[in-house]
C-alpha cells in the first residue's frame, strides 16, 4: 500500500547513485546523454523532469525541475551489472545507437564504467553468452554478493542514496509459487535455492534489502510479487514498474484513448515490428516473448472498457508479434493495421508505421524513473507508486484494481501527486521565512516598549 509521511521533504544535496543492472544499449545511452546534457553539448528531450513544467493552480506554469527538489545532473553518478563483461563505451560503440561527435565526446566517461558481474541462470534466459558472472551457485549467497556490491558502489560513489532502475533483458515467462506470496515464503526458497527465484527477483531483493528504492523496466516478474512488494514496504521504500513504454506499446496508449473518446468502435488492432538488438536476439525466444506479449498486449482492455460498451470492442481481435532481424539493430520499426468502425456500423482502417529507436525512446524514461523514485523516497513515499504508471506498459496497481493504460489519464495522476510534492516542497521553504518574520516582528515589538 502506497503511503505519505507528512514529514519534511529531505535535502536533495549529496550524490545519489543509480544502478543499473544490464549495462546495453539503453543503459549506456542514458549515461550517455546524462552526461553530455551536463556538458550542455546534448538536449534531455524526452525528459519530464528536464523539460516539463506543472501547474501553480493559478494558471502558471512553472518548470518541473525548479518546483520540485530533485536530484540534479552534476549529483547522478552510476553503477551497473552485467553478464556480458564489457565496459559501457563498448556497449555504446557496439549498440551503434550514437555516433559521430556525441559518442566521441562521452567515450572516455563512458570507458571507466565497468560493471559487476550479473547473476545468470541459464534456464530463464537464453539467447545470450554470458561472459562475466557471479561464479555462486547458490541463490542466497548470490543475493547476499548482490548485496555487497550494492554497499561497495554507494561507498565508491560516496552516495548516502541510490535508486536502482532494472534494465536487463527478458526473462522466459515464469509462474507465480508459493515462494513468492509472503517475504517468509520467499526467504525459506533463498535458503532452499528454490529455482522458482530468478536473477530478477535476485536482484529486486538485493537493491531493496539495502534502502535502495526499485523501479522495473522490464516485463519479468520482481516488485509487484506480494512477498517483495512487502519487502519494499516493511523498509519504507517505493517502488515501480513494469515494462518500459517507448514504442508501438505508447502509440497504442496516445491512439487507443482518441477512440474511445469518440466511441468509435474497434475490431481488431494487428501489430508486428523489427528490432535488431539484444533485446531482439532474447525475444526470439518464444518463451521470452511470451513475458513481452502480456505486458504489450494488456493496454487496450483497460482503455477500452468493453464491459460498457460491448457493441464497440467486445469482439476485438489484438495481435502483436515481434520479429528479430539483426540488419535493424536499435532502430525499431512498427507497423499496426487498425481495423475501426462508426456510424452505423461502416468499417475503416488505420495504418500506423512508426520507425523508432528504442534507446532513445527509454533514455529519458530512465532518466525520470530514477529522479521521480528518488523524491518519493525522500518524501517518505513508500510501496508501489501507481502515479508512476505514465511510464511503463504494465503499470502496477493495487489488488482487485485495473491499471491504467490511457496515458492522459496517466499523466493526470502524475501530476497530481508531483502539485502535491511541489506544495509541500514549496511550503517547507516558506516556513523558514515566516519564523523569521514572525521573531523580527517580536524583536521589533519588545523594543518599542522597551
Amino acid at each position: 500500500m502506497q503511503s505519505m509521511s507528512p514529514a519534511p521533504i529531505v535535502s536533495n544535496s549529496g550524490p545519489l547513485l543509480v544502478i543499473l543492472p544490464g549495462l546495453g544499449a539503453v543503459a549506456t545511452t542514458f549515461i550517455a546523454g546524462v552526461e553530455l546534457a551536463r556538458r550542455g553539448t546534448g538536449a534531455p528531450i524526452g525528459s519530464l523532469t528536464q523539460l516539463g513544467s506543472l501547474p501553480d493552480g493559478l494558471g502558471v506554469q512553472t518548470p518541473m525541475n525548479t518546483a520540485l527538489p530533485l536530484a540534479q545532473l552534476d549529483d547522478l553518478a552510476f553503477a551497473a551489472w552485467d553478464i556480458h563483461g564489457e565496459d559501457a563505451a563498448t556497449v555504446a560503440k557496439r549498440s551503434e545507437v550514437l555516433h559521430g561527435a556525441h559518442l566521441a565526446a562521452v567515450e572516455p566517461f563512458l570507458s571507466r564504467l565497468r560493471p559487476m558481474p550479473g547473476v545468470h541462470h541459464p534456464e530463464v534466459l537464453q539467447n545470450l553468452e554470458p561472459v562475466d558472472i557471479c561464479r555462486l551457485q547458490h541463490r542466497r549467497e548470490q543475493a547476499e554478493a548482490l548485496r555487497e556490491d550494492v554497499r561497495r558502489a554507494q561507498k565508491q560513489a560516496h552516495a548516502d542514496r541510490a535508486v536502482t532502475v532494472f534494465l536487463t533483458s527478458t526473462e522466459r515467462k515464469q509462474r507465480e509459487t508459493a515462494a513468492h506470496q509472503s517475504l517468509a515464503a520467499f526467504e525459506k526458497a533463498l535458503d532452499r535455492n528454490d529455482a522458482t527465484i530468478t536473477p530478477t527477483q535476485l536482484y529486486a531483493y538485493a537493491s531493496l534489502k539495502e534502502g535502495v528504492p526499485f523501479a522495473n523496466g522490464t516485463p519479468n516478474n520482481s516488485v509487484n510479487l506480494p512477498a517483495l512488494h512487502e519487502l519494499a514496504l516493511e523498509m519504507c521504500l517505493p517502488v515501480a514498474g513494469r515494462d518500459l513504454k517507448t514504442g508501438q506499446t505508447l502509440m497504442k496508449t496516445v491512439i487507443g484513448p482518441g477512440l474511445r473518446a469518440r466511441l468509435l468502435g474497434v475490431a481488431g488492432w494487428f501489430s508486428t515490428n523489427i528490432l535488431g538488438n539484444r533485446d531482439g536476439a532474447v525475444l526470439d525466444d518464444q518463451e521470452a516473448f511470451r513475458s513481452k506479449e502480456a505486458t504489450k498486449k494488456g493496454v487496450l482492455d483497460s482503455i477500452f472498457q468493453k464491459e460498457e460498451h460491448p457493441e464497440l470492442y467486445s469482439s476485438l481481435s489484438h495481435v502483436v508479434n515481434i520479429n528479430y532481424y539483426p540488419p535493424r539493430g536499435d532502430q525499431k520499426e512498427g507497423w499496426d493495421n487498425i481495423d475501426l468502425f462508426g456510424w452505423m456500423g461502416y468499417p475503416m482502417q488505420m495504418k500506423v508505421n512508426f520507425l523508432c529507436r528504442d534507446s532513445i525512446l527509454a533514455a529519458p524514461l530512465v532518466l525520470d524513473i530514477a529522479l521521480l523514485l528518488d523524491l518519493a523516497h525522500r518524501s517518505g513515499m513508500s510501496g508501489m507508486q501507481e502515479w508512476m504508471s505514465f511510464f511503463f506498459k504494465a503499470p502496477m496497481s493495487q489488488p482487485g484494481l485495473d491499471p491504467v493504460h490511457d496515458l492522459f489519464e496517466q499523466q493526470r495522476m502524475l501530476n497530481t501527486v508531483l502539485s502535491g510534492l511541489a506544495a509541500r516542497h514549496a511550503q517547507q521553504r516558506r516556513e523558514p521565512l515566516v519564523a523569521e518574520a514572525r521573531t523580527t516582528v517580536r524583536t521589533g515589538t519588545a523594543a518599542a516598549r522597551g
